[in-house]
């Protein structure tokens, strides 16, 4: 099912090339964007090595001798293929696979100790044939030139096939049915708003300062700190109209506790960032009344799907996603890192890891439902 989300120059864009564009001119704190020869969005940035393994390989390096000492070995600026505003690399169109890899290796290979080409797809349903064929492609050429091909990240997604949001609900099992009804209480003492990205509102600075803060405290309750976006990415994107984006505003008792920026892209409703107040947006189950809402906004306006994103796939699962997943190629200057890294692999696929285990018990540990 390809939502017909793909940019004149790449394949694979699910946003509007507008929040690409926001985020070369005004990158994360600490990050340098770039173009590669052929115009792939790139990045270089500090990259903790540990960032993606899981708790077991963390604990033991953390544990080794002199680690406070030697451990910022462990982050050195790495250079990625890819945005981390797009949910997947973007690779022209009519561009071949190995040529690609060939460019990127001979341009910034030599240059930085890690190459990363980052977010590569792996047969979505959110793309077209031709360009999971280029992904496929690109991810082959890799693993010839001595790229490790690690599983990225879970990306959740949600068909848009029923006719309410209790027909959707009536999918899940009888528990989560019965739990996310109570929590959905909550929405008639909340206020929605919608508000076009461009609107006169956002010229207002004390009103993005608003909006910026609330995002600062999802990051902050994050467990992953990688790209903190830049008051400036923030500013460029709210006030930019030709982009489509519709930013749904959440207030209890006249107070904004939330925000969350979508953008509506061919036949699919893309969600991309949220502000929490937090502890409001827990008390009032934000999290769970805003994923109803899109929901409900994508059925309305008869699109085909809702994409989710990346992060907390425990509690999307248990909200209904399904997932699609990516491939990271990941290649060290070093080969004796290179080795060492096919031999641990294992410990940084922590997504795919998580999908079998919840495939193979049905579900029943997709639990932590009260946690966003």
């Amino acid at each position: 099912m390809a939502t017909g989300a793909v940019a004149t120059a790449f394949r694979n864009l699910l946003e509007p090339r507008a929040l690409v564009d926001h985020f070369l001119a005004h990158p994360p704190e600490g990050f340098a964007t770039l173009q590669t020869r052929s115009g792939t969005p790139a990045f270089v940035a500090p990259f903790d090595l540990l960032t993606t393994a899981d708790a077991a390989l963390r604990k033991r390096v953390s544990a080794l001798p002199l680690y406070r000492w030697w451990g910022r070995l462990l982050r050195p600026r790495t250079c990625f293929v890819g945005t981390t505003v797009s949910e997947y690399a973007l690779f022209p169109c009519a561009a071949d696979g190995s040529t690609l890899v060939d460019e990127w290796l001979a341009d910034h290979a030599h240059r930085h100790p890690f190459l990363i080409i980052k977010d590569i797809p792996q047969d979505s349903p959110l793309l077209d044939q031709a360009s999971n064929a280029q992904a496929r492609a690109v991810a082959d050429a890799c693993a010839r030139a001595g790229f490790v091909l690690l599983e990225g990240q879970a990306l959740a997604w949600v068909p848009i096939d029923f006719e309410s949001n209790d027909d959707y609900l009536a999918r899940l099992s009888p528990g989560r049915r019965k739990d996310i009804r109570r929590k959905l209480r909550a929405r008639a003492g909340l206020e929605i708003e919608e508000i076009p990205t461009g609107s006169e509102v956002f010229r207002d600075a004390g009103v993005r300062d608003a909006f910026h803060a609330l995002y600062l405290e999802v990051y902050a309750q994050s467990e992953i700190h990688f790209d903190r976006l830049s008051r400036a990415f923030f500013d460029a994107l709210l006030q930019d109209a030709s982009s489509g984006g519709i930013v749904f505003v959440y207030r209890h008792a006249g107070r904004m506790i939330g925000w969350n920026l979508c953008f509506v892209v061919g036949e699919a409703l893309v969600d991309k960032y949220v502000g929490f107040s937090y502890p409001a947006a827990r008390e009032q189950n934000l999290y769970f009344v805003s994923w109803m809402h899109n929901l409900d906004y994508a059925r309305r306006r008869d699109l085909c799907c809702y994409v989710a994103g990346w992060t907390d796939p425990e509690i999307k699962a248990y909200l209904g996603a399904r997932f699609t997943f990516t491939r990271h190629a990941v290649r060290p200057r070093s080969r004796v890192l290179r080795a060492a890294l096919r031999r641990l692999s294992g410990h940084f696929e922590s997504d795919r890891a998580w999908a079998e285990q919840a495939a193979a018990t049905d579900g029943a540990h997709l639990g932590r439902a009260g946690r966003p």
